[in-house]
């Protein structure tokens, strides 16, 4: 089937990424917009186009940390060389902001109104501020409840109000319900760390990562790798770590899911498109799916979501020769 049930196909012509910087890390000057900027120069190089033939940008941003955020995916793009007369659009659906990029795009290339569109997400965790609220009114700068409110950005916005769980905290309510032990948890961590190594090491990633020039008082370096791994981590010293948020939980510092900053870009475009322009694509978008879940175990939206974008492609579990969900 084509697309989405359409009668078109969507293509993707190229995928780049910065590598992943740890919280505070490398990366922790760089804006989400720069590190778009970065991956998305590398996307177009790697199509083998130039920034004339993109027709409409879409990039994601979950955390707007930057004074720049609120025009993103404008400033992305006119950085990127892409013209001024070519239109952009920053979405956010929180950790798939990213994957909505390329949907958007694939949906404006179904309609007719785009043949190749640039499309990513970026995010700088480490950028996220400490804000005072009330102060541009004239509350003063004293802590506590005499003061204006004091707030750390990155951990509120880790906590959704409609259920009053962070989203550790969901990672317990979902660890309730489907009976997952600490040890299992445990073990998927060290699993996923180890194959990251084993990943670098072979080179698998080399193709995809866009290198990013860091200046200092000392000059330029090149970054080109994923700096949050820990692939000495062992089940032993997992297991020695105390829950964070319950005292017999299973979240902990060690198997949590990490926080960092990077960005990825990927240029999209008709089939018929690139057959005309001479690109070969790396991949064909089948389908996809979203759906809504109890914000107490948004972790397990993955599952219902693609069980949704299989029934569209007419397709199971069981042709899927590689499953990752992120």
């Amino acid at each position: 089937m084509a697309t989405q049930g359409h009668p078109r196909d969507v293509v993707v012509l190229s995928g780049k990424r910065t590598g992943f910087g740890t919280f505070g890390g490398t990366l922790k000057d760089f804006t989400a917009t720069e590190l778009g900027v970065f991956s998305s120069k590398a996307a177009i190089e790697a199509a083998g186009l130039t920034p004339e033939q993109i027709d409409h940008t879409f990039f994601g941003n979950a955390l707007q940390t930057s004074s720049d955020s609120i025009y993103l995916a404008r400033h992305v793009a006119l950085r990127s060389g892409v013209p001024q007369e070519r239109p952009a659009l920053t979405v956010n659906r929180l950790c798939g902001s990213g994957f909505e990029a390329i949907v958007q795009g694939a949906k404006e290339i179904l309609l007719g109104e785009a043949d190749v569109c640039l499309t990513g997400g970026t995010e700088s965790m480490s950028q996220a501020p400490h804000v005072v609220r009330g102060a541009r009114w004239g509350r003063n700068l004293r802590l506590g409840p005499a003061g204006g409110q004091f707030e750390d950005l990155l951990w509120e916005s880790l906590l959704d109000t409609n259920c009053d769980l962070t989203m550790a905290q969901t990672a317990e309510e979902l660890a309730d319900r489907y009976g997952v032990t600490r040890e299992e948890a445990d073990e998927v961590a060290v699993n996923s760390q180890q194959r990251a190594k084993a990943a670098w090491d072979a080179g698998y990633f080399d193709a995809e990562i866009a290198e990013v020039v860091v200046k200092s008082r000392k000059g330029e370096t090149t970054f080109a790798t994923d700096e949050h791994m820990r692939p000495e981590t062992t089940m032993e010293a997992l297991g020695s770590l105390r829950p964070y948020f319950r005292k017999d939980g299973l979240v902990t510092a060690g198997n949590a899911s990490g926080i960092g900053d990077g960005a990825a870009s990927a240029v999209v475009a008709s089939a018929e498109w690139a057959e005309a322009n001479g690109v070969q694509p790396l991949a064909r978008i089948v389908s996809w799916g979203f759906v809504g879940v109890e914000p107490q175990v948004m972790g397990i939206g993955p599952a219902p979501a693609a069980r949704l974008a299989l029934e569209r492609a007419g397709l199971t579990i069981d042709d899927m020769d590689l499953v990752e969900v992120n």
